[in-house]
């Protein structure tokens, strides 16, 4: 069979021969009687017969990924895959099979083959700082592709024609996590490597793995962290981070404050913080903080740990503190008593407190506005019953799910329905049955129908898009009201809260009525 193209021009296949078999038995019979078979003219029979078929070539070209789609190797190929993998993790190995690129079908493939090995590789790096470094081989053309600085550093201008490059500045397991995103198209990334993986991915100009580091620490984000992540997000210019870093601080500020993390931050961010107007924080906390930083601040500096340093190295940063606002148990127990103030501060904060004529202080006076808590409420009315609603140690629980972050600061709870009276609270907020916030508290209700502010002892941090369960325990003798009406979806502000039944309720609280009303977070 004859393929040409449909003009009948340009040869879009080899030709192919197709013989009958009784022809060809023939045609061997005839041949034989005629000579005695010598003649090589003979052993090569023509074609019998062709014919032309038009080709149809409207379909859309395919790349080597489609026609070979992703797949294990066959059983005969797969030990030699798996060593030549293991190869590329232990670096600096050639690859002995001569035919290895049979093995890949895509370029994508055959491309990551080349990661981490030293097979045609063109230049070395030398990286991380002295003591501590890695020779990781490179090829000049893959990383030019990869990246905008290789390419200047290889192919620009000024392009140095040098064998091995020293990188001191990056460690080795982020240079590492860049190369196999350029080689393998493969993002890899650890929590304690992220942050040198996100300054290396700015340093080349890598930004698509420079974005998946900061989603990847935006996710992660949480009281823990985010001082120090705050820090490094205003190094590597990430407005977003830094927004983000800011909303987990100023809603949980005693858990940031407390943290390790925020005694490494520097200085510049220390004044940040103290500055902040809606850190959500008793201000001891704020000073004790502070004196903390003070401390690891001296070993860095390497001084001695006196009062005298942890003075010093605060600088005019002491005076961002508000200790005049301090409630006066606080200071009397805690400032007054630290030794950081020198006597004449304390004595004139201790007039500001008791003096009708107040005297002129450093310290900002003015107390921190911290958050206004916003209330998701979502029973459209409540009512009260005669044989409704009583507790005996029994659980109310509903579950929701937000679609933004937010950070639950506690529940609004219905009071007694007969008169004023006392209630005990148990209050719990879980997700896939793990305890992430609870507390055992009492609050005091006035017989009306208005909701009553249980808090937890700190913000549960709550991420969009997954179920929670909310749960309480109410001890009390009197009857309470409930509520009726019940909405699946609140619209409050600009977070949409949905709410669904909890099998945890075993009290009779679902959607449609019930118990807990209001849910009490900061967004």
């Amino acid at each position: 069979i004859l393929m040409v193209d449909e003009k009948g021009k340009n040869m879009k296949c080899l030709t192919f021969f197709l013989m009958l078999p009784e022809t060809v038995k023939n045609r061997s019979k005839k041949s034989s009687k005629k000579g005695n078979g010598s003649s090589s003219s003979n052993s090569k029979l023509p074609p019998v017969c062709y014919e032309i078929i038009t080709l149809k070539t409207k379909k859309k070209k395919k790349m080597a990924a489609d026609i070979f789609p992703r797949k294990k190797p066959a059983n005969t190929n797969t030990t030699a895959v798996q060593q030549y993998h293991q190869q590329n993790l232990n670096n600096n190995n050639t690859i002995p099979a001569p035919n290895w690129q049979g093995l890949y079908p895509t370029i994508r493939e055959r491309n990551a083959v080349m990661f981490n090995n030293d097979l045609m590789a063109d230049v070395h790096f030398v990286v991380g700082p002295p003591g501590g470094t890695q020779r990781l081989p490179g090829h000049k053309y893959v990383l030019a592709v990869g990246s905008s600085v290789f390419h200047a550093m290889f192919y620009g201008e000024l392009a140095e024609d040098k064998d091995e490059i020293r990188i001191p500045d990056v460690e080795p397991a982020a240079f590492l996590a860049m190369l196999k995103y350029i080689y393998c198209d493969e993002i890899d990334l650890a929590a304690d490597t992220v942050l040198a993986t996100l300054y290396a991915a700015k340093k080349y100009i890598v930004p698509h793995l420079a974005r998946a580091c900061v989603n990847f620490l935006e996710t992660s984000l949480s009281a823990k962290n985010a001082c120090v992540l705050l820090s490094q997000s205003c190094l590597f210019e990430e407005p977003d981070l830094t927004q983000r870093c800011w909303e987990v601080i100023d809603a949980q500020a005693e858990l940031a404050l407390k943290s390790e993390g925020f005694c490494d931050i520097d200085f510049q961010t220390l004044e940040s913080i103290l500055r902040r107007e809606t850190l959500n924080a008793k201000e001891i906390v704020v000073f004790e903080a502070a004196l903390n930083w003070a401390e690891v601040e001296c070993q860095r500096q390497e001084l001695t740990t006196t009062i005298e340093n942890k003075r010093k190295v605060l600088g005019k940063a002491l005076y961002l503190i508000r200790i005049p606002t301090m409630a006066l148990d606080d200071f009397a127990n805690g400032a007054a008593q630290s030794g950081i103030l020198t006597l004449n501060e304390t004595n004139d904060i201790f007039l500001w407190y008791t003096a009708a004529k107040k005297p002129e202080l450093q310290f900002v006076s003015k107390a921190r506005k911290g958050l206004v808590p916003q209330r998701c409420h979502r029973f459209q009315s409540c009512a009260y019953r005669s044989n409704q609603w009583r507790y005996r140690g029994r659980c109310d629980s509903i579950q929701f799910a937000v679609d933004k972050r937010v950070f639950i600061a506690g529940f609004g709870l219905y009071g007694s329905s007969c008169g004023s009276a006392e209630y005990s609270a148990k209050i719990e907020l879980k997700r896939q049955g793990v305890i992430l916030g609870q507390n055992l508290s009492k609050y005091f209700s006035d017989g009306s129908s208005n909701t009553f502010p249980v808090w937890f002892e700190y913000p549960v941090q709550i991420e969009p898009d997954t179920f929670y369960t909310a749960s309480v325990i109410l001890d009390g003798n009197e009857l309470s009201y409930f509520g009726q009406e019940g909405m699946t979806e609140v619209q409050c502000g600009k977070v949409t809260v949905q709410f669904q039944c909890s099998s945890d309720s075993t009290n009779g609280t679902g959607v449609q009525g019930g118990q807990i009303p209001e849910l009490i977070f900061y967004a």
